[in-house]
């Protein structure tokens, strides 16, 4: 459960909570409510589909843009972490 949770299963739920406050103090102070945030995100997914495959098209368009800056990122810091790790036992060869 602690490598699920990134910690203690109860720590966790306790600095999710904090942070949860927090984050609903401020965008309360912005005005906003979870009604908001609900209903522009039904408004999102219908303006998606009533545009039909303009839609498909759209994500696609984001999706590649994003992926030329992402994947590059990603795959130069999974090499670089796979570079870096220690070999771990001692050659043979030298005993």
């Amino acid at each position: 459960m602690n490598a699920f949770f990134g910690g203690a299963p109860a720590a966790v739920m306790v600095r999710l909570a904090v942070v949860s406050l927090l984050v609903g103090f401020i965008l309360s102070a912005m005005g906003l409510s979870p009604f908001d945030i609900v209903d522009s995100f039904v408004r999102l997914v219908q303006h998606i589909y009533e545009m039909g495959f303009d839609a498909v098209e759209w994500v696609f368009r984001y999706f590649l843009l994003g992926a030329v800056i992402v994947f590059p990122i990603w795959f130069v810091a999974r090499l670089w972490k796979t570079l870096s790790k220690p070999t771990g036992s001692p050659s043979r060869r030298d005993a």
